[in-house]
C-alpha cells in the first residue's frame, strides 16, 4: 500500500565504512544534510546481521559519530598511525545482498549516469558496481565451488540496461504513479499534515534552494513482477528502514528533445522486461504454468511539455504496449545445431489453463480490451511458425467464452512476413490501419482536462477515441500485445508504428499538432524511429544476443544495399549467441534472480541438466492442491469488469459460493463436480445443476464417476501437435485463416479391476469437495444463499415432473445433461436471475462425448484415429 507522503526517500550517495568487526554504510541526501547509518556484523560466517537504528543524523552528527568508532577501533589508544575505520568505497545505492556458498555479499552501485527527466525526478543508468564480501578473513569459512558461483553471478553485467530512480517508481506506469500522486495530494492540503510527512524524509532540491512544493514523489510498493533485485532485498526488507531499499528495472531507457514550432518537448521511452520466466531466446520459450511469459517487455512512451517540469502545473501524456513469447507451453531444441529448430508443443493444454493465467494478469495490470496482434507466418512449405497459431487461436476462442462480450480478448492475425515479401503491399501502410483502430479502441493517457488543440481545429478522428474520459484528463484502458515467434524485429516494427500513431493524438491532445497525424521523413518521426530502434536493438541484445535484422527502413524498403551485409553479421552473430553463449547467461540470470539458490544439500547449478523445474513451481504439485476456477480470471479484476452475472457481490469469492450451492443438493453431485469441473462452460449454472441432481438419483452413478477417474489415468495421451504437424505434406497451396478449434476425439479407457475401483471410491468420498475446493463444509450455509436454493428446488421440482412424463431412453439421459437452455429458470421479476452464455456447436459435441464416456458409452475409433494415433506412436518412440 503506498504511503501518504509527498516526499522524495532514498539514500542517494553512501559511504562504506570499515573495521574488523563490522562495516557501517553512511548513506545521506544529495545535499548531504540528513544521514542514515546501517551496521553490518562481519563476525559470522553465513549469516547476514543488520542493524538499524532507523534515526536521522545531521551531518555533525555523523562526523562525531565517525571519529567515536575511528577512535574505539585503534589498537592501542591515542595512536595516530593507524586508524581503526578506514572509507572502503563510495556509492549511490544498493543493488541488494547475495549469499552463495559461503558468507554474503554486498553489491553496491559505484557509478551512474542520468538517461532522462520527468516531471524533475531524474532516472539513471547503472555503470558499474561493486561486489564486496562482507565476512572477515578471519571467520571466513572457504569453500571450493564459490569462486565459480561469483563468476556466474557477475556475467549479469549490471553495467548493461539496469535503471533506477530515487524518486520514481520505474515498475509502474505513468498512469499509475499521477493517478496514485493526485489522490495522495488531495489528502495532505494543511501545512501540519505537510510539515509532518518532511520530518523524517529526503528531499533532492534541498541543495538548490527550491520549494519542496515543486516535486512530489511517493514512496509506493513496486511491481514486482518488473523489479529484478526483489530477491536480492528480501533479506533485508522487513529489517531496515524503507529508504535504503532501491528497485532497479531491466530494459530500456532513452529520452529525445523535439521542437516542434519552436516548443519543446520530451519524448521518453521506458521499456521494463519482467524478471518472471526471464532468460534468453531459445532457452525460454512459451510461458510457465504460472502464465509468465518469455520475453515480456512493457513498452511506455511518454510526452511531455519540457516548458513546465512539474507534475501537477505541467502536461503529461502516455501510451504503454506490451510484448510477449506465444502463451503455450512450447519450445525448440538447439541441440541438432540448426538455425531454426523445430518448434513443439510440449504439453496439451486443452483448456487453454496458461493462457488463462496470462491473460487474468493483463486483465488485472490494464483492464479490458486486450488486442492480441499476432504477426507470426500462416502460409509454409511446412508447418513451423504455423504450429503456433493452430494452438493460439482456439484457446483465445475458449477464454472468450466465459467473458461479457464487451470485454473479450481480440485476436488480429496477420502474416507480415509474406506481405514483406509482396511487391504489391506496403508492410507500413497495412500496420497504420491496425495501429488507428488499437489507439482508438484504448485510448492513451493525458493528465490535462482542457485540450485547446481539439477545441480550435476539431478533427473527426477525435470523436469515436476510446479510453476512459475523467474530470482531469483521459485514461488508457486495455493494451496491445504484439508477438511474432521472437517477438523481435517484426514485433518493434509493428511496436513502432503503433507509437508513431499514438505520438500523433498525444501531440495534438497537449496542443502541439493541429492535427492528429504525423508524416513520414519529418524529424520528429525521424528521432521517434531512431529511439524506438535504439529500444528494439537492445532488447534484441538481450533475449536474442545481436541487434536487430530487419529494421523500420527494412520493411520501408529504402534500406542501403550495404544494409544486407550488415543484416548477415547480425543474423550470424545472433546464431553465434543462441548455439554458444546463452546457456552460461542463462545460468547467470536464474543465479541472479534466485531462481537458483545454492546449497550444500543439493546439486550444483551446473549439474543440472535442465532449469524447466526453476520455472515450473507447480510441476509436482498433486491434483488435489491445484486450484481450479470457474471463470479463468481471478476475483481481483471482478472490481471494474463487469460479469454476467449479478447475483453476488463483487468483493466475494464467485466460487465458493457457487461450490457451496451446489453441494447442498446432494452428496453425489460430488462426484460429478470433481469429474466435469474442467467441462464446465462458464459457471455451476442452475440447469446444469439440475441435470446432474436428477441424473446423480442413479444408485450407480457414483461407481461410475470414480471409476471412470481412476480409469482415465490409465488412458493413452492425445496426439501432440508435433506429431500431427511434423507428419503434414507441403501447404503451400492453402491460406486460410484459423476459425475454429481443433476437433476432440474420445480415447478409448482401459478399466481398470473392481477392487481398485472400490477402494479408490472409498478415499474420493471421504473429503471430496474439501480436497478440491479447500471449504469447510461443516459451515451452515448463509440465509441468501438458502433462499436461492429453495428457489431452485421448486422450480426443479416441477422441471422434473415435466421430465418424468417424456420417455427416458440413453439419449434422453444424455440429453438432461447437455441441453443447456439459453435463459434463466427464474422468473423475470427475480433478483437471482442468470442470463447464461451461448455455447457452440464443437463444445456441445465435445461436452455429448465426455458424457457418453463417463456413462461407459464409448464409441469405437474411426479409421482416421486409428492413423493418427499410429502416426502418433511412431514419431513419439521409433
Amino acid at each position: 500500500m503506498p504511503l501518504s507522503a509527498p516526499v522524495i526517500s532514498c539514500v542517494q550517495k553512501l559511504v562504506l565504512y570499515e573495521t574488523r568487526a563490522r562495516y557501517f554504510l553512511v548513506g545521506s541526501n544529495h545535499a548531504q544534510t540528513k544521514h542514515r547509518v546501517l551496521k553490518i556484523d562481519r563476525t559470522e560466517p553465513k549469516d547476514l546481521v543488520i542493524i538499524d537504528d532507523k534515526h536521522v543524523y545531521s551531518q555533525q552528527e555523523v562526523r562525531e559519530l565517525l571519529g567515536r568508532l575511528d577512535l574505539g577501533n585503534r589498537t592501542k589508544i591515542g595512536q595516530k598511525g593507524s586508524s581503526g575505520l578506514s572509507k572502503a568505497v563510495s556509492a549511490y545505492g544498493i543493488v541488494g545482498f547475495v549469499r552463495f556458498l559461503e558468507g554474503y555479499y554486498i553489491i553496491l552501485i559505484t557509478k551512474r549516469r542520468k538517461m532522462a527527466d520527468i516531471g524533475g525526478h531524474s532516472i539513471y543508468k547503472i555503470e558499474d558496481t561493486n561486489m564486496i564480501y562482507i565476512p572477515n578473513d578471519s571467520v571466513r569459512i572457504a569453500h571450493p565451488d564459490e569462486a565459480r558461483y561469483v563468476r556466474i553471478f557477475q556475467n549479469v553485467d549490471l553495467s548493461s540496461n539496469f535503471y533506477f530512480s530515487y524518486s520514481y517508481d520505474l515498475s509502474h506506469s505513468l498512469q499509475y504513479n499521477l493517478t496514485l500522486l493526485k489522490t495522495t495530494c488531495d489528502l495532505v492540503k494543511t501545512e501540519e499534515v505537510f510539515t509532518h510527512n518532511r520530518q523524517d524524509s529526503f528531499d533532492i532540491f534541498e541543495d538548490e534552494g527550491l520549494p519542496t512544493q515543486v516535486v512530489y514523489g511517493i514512496k509506493n510498493e513496486p511491481y514486482a513482477k518488473y523489479v529484478w533485485n526483489v530477491k536480492l532485498l528480501e533479506k533485508i526488507k522487513e529489517t531496515v528502514h524503507p529508504d535504503w531499499l532501491m528497485y532497479i528495472i531491466h530494459g530500456f531507457c532513452g529520452q529525445s528533445k523535439l521542437l516542434i514550432y519552436g516548443r519543446p518537448v520530451y519524448v521518453t521511452l521506458i521499456a521494463r522486461r519482467s524478471s518472471k520466466f526471464a532468460g534468453t531466446r531459445f532457452l525460454k520459450r512459451g510461458a510457465n504454468c504460472e502464465g509468465d511469459v518469455a520475453n515480456e517487455v512493457e513498452t511506455e512512451q511518454i510526452i511531455h511539455d519540457a516548458s513546465v517540469m512539474s507534475f501537477t502545473a505541467g502536461s503529461y501524456s502516455s501510451y504503454v504496449q506490451v510484448r510477449g513469447s506465444v502463451p503455450l507451453y512450447w519450445s525448440q531444441d538447439i541441440s541438432t545445431m540448426m538455425p531454426k529448430p523445430p518448434i513443439r508443443l510440449d504439453q496439451a493444454d486443452p483448456y487453454a489453463h496458461v493462457a488463462a493465467l496470462h491473460f487474468d494478469q493483463m486483465l488485472q495490470r490494464f483492464g479490458s480490451p486486450i488486442i492480441i496482434l499476432n504477426l507470426v507466418k500462416k502460409r509454409e512449405k511446412r508447418k513451423h511458425e504455423k504450429i503456433l497459431s493452430e494452438e493460439l487461436y482456439p484457446a483465445i476462442l475458449n477464454l472468450n467464452q466465459f467473458l461479457p462480450p464487451e470485454h473479450c480478448i481480440d485476436y488480429i492475425a496477420w502474416d507480415m512476413a509474406r506481405y514483406t515479401k509482396s511487391k504489391l503491399c506496403n508492410v507500413l501502410d497495412r500496420l497504420s490501419l491496425i495501429a488507428e483502430n488499437v489507439v482508438k479502441r484504448t485510448g492513451f493517457f493525458v493528465n490535462r482536462p482542457d485540450f485547446y488543440c481539439h477545441t480550435l481545429r476539431p478533427d473527426e478522428r477525435w470523436g469515436d477515441l476510446g479510453g476512459y474520459v475523467t474530470a482531469s484528463g483521459c485514461m488508457q484502458t486495455g493494451v496491445l500485445r504484439t508477438n511474432c515467434v521472437d517477438c523481435l524485429d517484426r514485433t518493434n516494427t509493428a511496436q513502432f508504428m503503433v507509437g508513431k500513431c499514438a505520438l500523433a493524438y498525444q501531440l495534438y491532445a497537449l496542443g502541439m499538432i493541429d492535427k492528429p497525424k504525423l508524416q513520414f521523413d519529418t524529424d520528429c518521426v525521424r528521432l521517434f524511429e531512431e529511439l524506438y530502434e535504439d529500444h528494439g536493438d537492445t532488447l534484441s541484445l538481450q533475449y536474442g544476443g545481436s541487434q536487430l535484422v530487419h529494421r523500420v527502413k527494412t520493411y520501408r524498403k529504402i534500406a542501403p544495399w550495404t544494409q544486407h551485409s550488415k543484416d548477415i553479421m547480425q543474423t550470424l552473430s545472433r546464431y553465434y549467441s543462441n548455439a554458444f553463449s546463452d546457456a552460461d547467461r542463462q545460468d547467470a540470470i536464474n543465479l541472479f534472480l534466485q531462481v537458483f539458490q545454492p546449497s550444500e544439500l543439493k546439486p550444483h547449478l551446473w549439474e543440472l541438466p535442465t532449469d524447466f523445474y526453476l520455472h515450473q513451481k507447480n510441476t509436482m504439485m498433486l491434483p488435489q492442491e491445484r486450484r481450479s476456477y470457474t471463470f479463468w480470471w481471478t476475483e481481483g479484476i471482478l472490481s471494474y469488469l463487469p460479469l454476467p452475472y449479478d447475483e453476488v457481490p463483487c468483493d466475494e469469492n464467485r466460487e465458493k459460493v457457487m461450490v457451496k450451492r451446489l453441494n447442498r443438493y446432494d452428496e453425489s453431485i460430488d462426484t460429478y463436480t470433481e469429474f466435469f469441473k474442467p467441462y464446465e462452460l462458464s459457471c455451476f449454472d442452475d440447469t446444469f445443476c439440475l441435470a446432474m441432481t436428477n441424473s446423480a438419483r442413479n444408485k450407480s452413478s457414483k461407481e461410475e464417476a470414480v471409476l471412470q477417474r481412476k480409469t482415465a489415468a490409465s488412458a493413452p495421451p492425445p496426439p501432440s501437435e508435433e506429431a500431427i504437424s511434423s507428419s503434414s505434406e507441403d501447404d503451400s497451396g492453402t491460406d486460410k485463416e484459423e476459425e475454429g478449434a481443433v476437433s476432440q476425439r474420445s480415447t478409448p479407457v482401459k478399466f481398470a479391476d473392481s477392487g481398485d475401483s472400490t477402494r479408490g471410491q472409498e478415499d474420493f468420498l471421504q473429503h471430496p469437495m474439501k480436497e478440491t475446493y479447500g471449504l469447510n463444509l461443516c459451515d451452515f450455509p448463509e440465509e441468501k444463499d438458502m433462499l436461492i436454493y429453495h428457489r431452485f428446488v421448486h422450480l426443479g421440482q416441477n422441471q422434473h415432473k415435466v421430465e418424468r412424463s417424456r420417455p427416458m431412453t440413453d439419449s434422453r439421459q444424455s440429453e438432461n445433461f447437455i441441453n443447456l437452455h439459453p435463459v434463466s429458470f427464474f422468473s423475470q421479476d427475480s433478483l437471482y436471475e442468470v442470463q447464461l452464455p451461448k455455447v457452440d456447436k464443437e463444445s456441445r459435441e465435445i461436452f455429448e462425448n465426455h458424457i457418453r464416456v463417463g456413462r461407459g458409452l464409448i464409441q469405437t475409433l474411426c479409421r482416421e484415429d486409428v492413423l493418427m494415433y499410429r502416426e502418433y506412436i511412431k514419431n513419439r518412440y521409433m
